[in-house]
């Protein structure tokens, strides 16, 4: 045993130190004197022991390993935390809600949460952290620095961390297991979420509504209800979300980044809860039935949005037209007709859309692509719902009805025409003609009478068109179809026009008679 007479003492702290050796390298600390450089990347430190553990980061040497499990470790004392996971053992307990710690510096960390301690500070933007690993990977959204890149996808990240639970997505990985049902995480935070399920524990309180919550981020969340703040702001288009997981999922929109993979047909989506939505597709299963129709719908929230077609309820009314909607999404995108409002634009020739459903049927106008086709005879759409209306054509279908002639449609938006013949209103008027037109579309397409503008051209012969409805009938020159055919002898005709003047031939109607011979004749062309 050494007596107090035989102790060393520093004279910057008052540390005592049984041999003089163990104070020399102490005094280092205090003098901020890095005699061993690393030769790797010329980082300095103090003590030459130092130096040996850092250069195990190059090397990937970890010479401590665990007997329970095999894992490596670089340093013993990592080791030793580690083994505090076999045994259980929690020595440090928090006075104030008396949860144990396995280390006293675990301990010390968790205190801050009570005492809300943030001694770590952003020196740029003056952001506080309670520990100071927080800091560090906070100081890399400064930089822009993801030093970390996965080999699998080429996706980078900025921390370690990040990089390791991402891999878990490619591996399907989940070590994390609920002890009471047995559920596997990939994610340990995602395992303490999933437990409070169990424990039916919110000890999360909002100070405003006193409405409790299981997570802090919850109630982080929740907040931001009552203050209205959007504190995270797109770079692109400028729009402002209040929680920054919806401002990244936003951002999917412009890098067209699709990270879900269904693992039955490989279709990616942007979102984890579109791909749980797919994948009900492939199992068939609808367990959400309307109470008042029997419908059934693989997902809760399309029978909600059901319901209210039931209902005819419309909570959200627009504050320019009042025109009401049963979905507060369908208003937001309605006040964009208001607005002007276009935020969704073509990387390729800059076209503007104000719905991203718009956006992406435009973009299959670049690539071609037509995904969907027609069971019955086989023609490709770029879009489904025009699928959809096209298989009204075969099923005979008019599901749209006025309520005024009790005529049937077979779309939706030839119902709305319609409807204007009943009210003969006309809103929009031309600024050369003042012609009035009951439909914005109407004006747009009359206009080009004026300008002489041909946008529609054909891509085997570059003639160009004022309207797409003659690019389509000349398209059936080079495509030589013909749609419409007569029900009597099955002949076929490229133009609908064409099949109502060859009908008559089987009716003998003849329309046009001349006054000289007193003759009739069923065109008018035949008649000069």
């Amino acid at each position: 045993m050494h007596t107090k007479e035989k102790l060393f003492t520093c004279n910057i702290c008052s540390k005592e130190f049984l041999m003089i050796s163990s104070l020399k390298t102490h005094l280092h600390t205090h003098m901020k004197e890095k005699l061993f450089a690393c030769d790797v990347c010329n980082k300095g430190f103090s003590q030459r022991e130092h130096l040996k553990v850092h250069l195990r980061m190059h090397t990937k040497e970890k010479p401590f390993t665990c007997d329970i499990y095999s894992k490596t470790y670089s340093m013993n004392s990592n080791l030793k935390r580690h083994l505090l996971t076999h045994t259980k053992e929690k020595s440090f307990a928090c006075d104030v809600c008396n949860k144990g710690f396995s280390q006293r510096g675990n301990l010390k960390v968790h205190l801050r949460i009570h005492t809300n301690e943030k001694p770590f500070t952003c020196d740029i933007c003056s952001k506080t952290y309670s520990v100071n690993s927080h800091l560090k990977r906070h100081l890399l959204t400064h930089t822009k620095e993801k030093p970390f890149t996965c080999d699998i996808c080429s996706k980078s990240f900025s921390v370690k961390s990040v990089l390791k639970v991402h891999l878990r997505m490619h591996t399907k990985q989940k070590p994390f297991t609920c002890d009471i049902c047995s559920k596997t995480y990939s994610v340990n935070s995602h395992l303490k979420r999933h437990l409070l399920t169990h424990t039916k524990e919110k000890p999360f309180t909002c100070n405003i509504c006193s409405k409790t919550y299981s997570e802090k981020s919850y109630l982080e969340r929740h907040l931001l209800t009552h203050t209205k703040e959007k504190p995270f702001t797109c770079n692109i288009c400028s729009q402002a979300f209040s929680l920054n997981s919806n401002l990244k999922r936003h951002l999917r929109i412009h890098t067209n980044e699709k990270p879900f993979t269904c693992d039955i047909c490989s279709k990616s989506f942007s979102m984890n809860s579109s791909l749980k939505r797919h994948l009900l597709t492939h199992m068939k299963q609808k367990p959400f039935t309307c109470n008042i129709c029997s419908k059934a719908f693989p997902v809760n929230s399309n029978l909600k949005k059901h319901l209210l077609m039931h209902t005819k309820e419309k909570l959200f009314a627009c504050d320019v037209c009042n025109k009401g909607f049963s979905q507060r999404g369908n208003l937001k995108v309605h006040l964009r007709i208001h607005t002007n409002e276009k935020p969704f634009t073509c990387d390729i020739c800059s076209k503007s859309f104000s719905q991203t459903s718009n956006l992406k049927g435009h973009l299959l106008t670049h690539t071609k692509e037509k995904p969907f086709t027609c069971d019955i005879c086989s023609k490709a759409f770029s879009g489904n719902s025009n699928l959809k209306k096209h298989l009204h054509i075969h099923t005979k279908a008019k599901p749209f009805e006025c309520d005024v002639c009790d005529k049937g449609f077979s779309q939706k938006s030839n119902l709305k025409k319609h409807l204007l013949t009943h009210t003969k209103e006309k809103p929009f008027a031309c600024d050369v003609c003042n012609k009035g037109f009951s439909q914005k579309a109407s004006l747009k397409i009359h206009l080009r009478m004026h300008t002489k503008e041909k946008p529609f051209g054909c891509d085997e012969c570059n003639k160009f068109f004022s309207f797409k409805w003659y690019l389509k009938i000349h398209l059936r020159t080079h495509t030589k179809e013909k749609p419409f055919s007569c029900d009597v002898c099955n002949k076929r005709f490229s133009r609908k026009s064409n099949l109502k003047r060859h009908l008559r031939s089987h009716t003998k109607e003849k329309h046009f008679a001349s006054d000289v011979y007193n003759k009739g004749f069923s065109q008018k062309e035949t008649l000069k």
